[in-house]
């Protein structure tokens, strides 16, 4: 029976894996999982045939040796770049991810915040913890309604894709920046396509949902957040390198930009960052993704794609060389 292995901590197992995918996992092959004290070395995760990494897992070689059992690696998370390096793809070993389970997920947390940041939540929040007068306006004033926001999405990534039904189920009017969609793909989803500039400067919200590629990094600079109007909203729950994160700061620490944001340069946020003394901020531990539903969702997705791969199926997930740059 061929050997699959679970390169994940204890926490992750227990939330990628129900009872029925466990049984599922033991009825294709001989499955073996980390010790809980002692995780497998990428060396070692090569004598088993199918291996399944999560966050943390070890970074494996980009070119195996000959005695290599490695076929599949299922990673039964987002980016798998922290893991398999772009040349492994090039030998013979195939790879498959669980991002999908996590589209819905990062998409419904964009929208609490961009909600939150509207009707100033957070901020009457922090004042009801300091006794302040109620009928007072000092603490928040009044919000808005998300149907009346020019809504600007940057990435029709799916999670962008996500992102956009639910704030147009809600009345909101959406524009999306992404140069690699398409203008049928644009009708269908309702939106209308700009550049980065028209975006930005006539967005009251914006929402990046891009990955991190040789192209978006750093897009989202002192420049262009200068764009947004004064007053406007920014969410980013995809990756901090695709902005500017200082340049971001001082618009947030001289009060003219509102944001939510859950992913920093340096994570955890460093104590002391002036990210978290700022009324006008939510700052979140980088949780979008994280709900019962995706993380089961995740390795029910591992567990298909093992099923598929193991039985000759074609792969549903499967990140080639030519998607490996484009991926988040």
């Amino acid at each position: 029976m061929p050997r699959i292995h679970l390169s994940l901590p204890p926490e992750q197992y227990a939330e990628f894996f129900t009872a029925e995918q466990v049984g599922r996992l033991d009825a294709l092959g001989t499955v073996t999982r980390d010790d809980p004290g002692k995780r497998c070395t990428a060396t070692e995760l090569l004598a088993y045939d199918v291996v399944v990494t999560g966050w943390g897992s070890p970074a494996l070689p980009g070119v195996p040796p000959e005695s290599s059992a490695l076929r599949l690696v299922a990673h039964a998370a987002g980016s798998v770049r922290h893991v398999v390096p772009a040349a492994l793809l090039e030998h013979g070993v195939q790879v498959t991810q669980s991002a999908a389970a996590m589209a819905d997920a990062v998409a419904e947390f964009a929208l609490t915040l961009c909600l939150n940041l509207l009707r100033n939540v957070h901020t009457y929040d922090r004042a009801m913890y300091t006794a302040a007068d109620w009928s007072s306006r000092e603490w928040g004033g009044l919000g808005g309604e998300l149907p009346a926001q020019r809504i600007g999405v940057v990435g029709a990534s799916r999670t962008g894709r996500s992102f956009v039904r639910m704030v147009r189920a809600l009345g909101a009017a959406v524009t999306v920046f992404d140069p690699y969609l398409s203008a049928a793909d644009a009708a269908s989803l309702g939106v209308t396509r700009v550049d980065l500039a028209t975006l930005l400067a006539n967005s009251d919200v914006v929402v990046v949902h891009a990955p991190v590629t040789a192209e978006t990094t750093g897009m989202l600079g002192a420049a262009e957040l200068a764009l947004i109007p004064d007053g406007g909203i920014l969410v980013n729950t995809a990756r901090s390198a695709v902005l500017d994160e200082k340049a971001l700061t001082a618009e947030l620490v001289s009060g003219r930009l509102r944001a939510g944001l859950d992913v920093f340069d340096v994570e955890p946020l460093p104590a002391g960052h002036p990210l978290l003394r700022l009324p006008n901020v939510i700052v979140t531990p980088h949780e979008a993704g994280a709900s019962v539903q995706s993380r089961e969702a995740q390795g029910r997705i591992a567990v298909d794609e093992i099923e598929r791969f193991l039985t000759g199926q074609p792969l549903r997930h499967e990140v080639t060389r030519d998607r490996y740059d484009h991926l988040a």
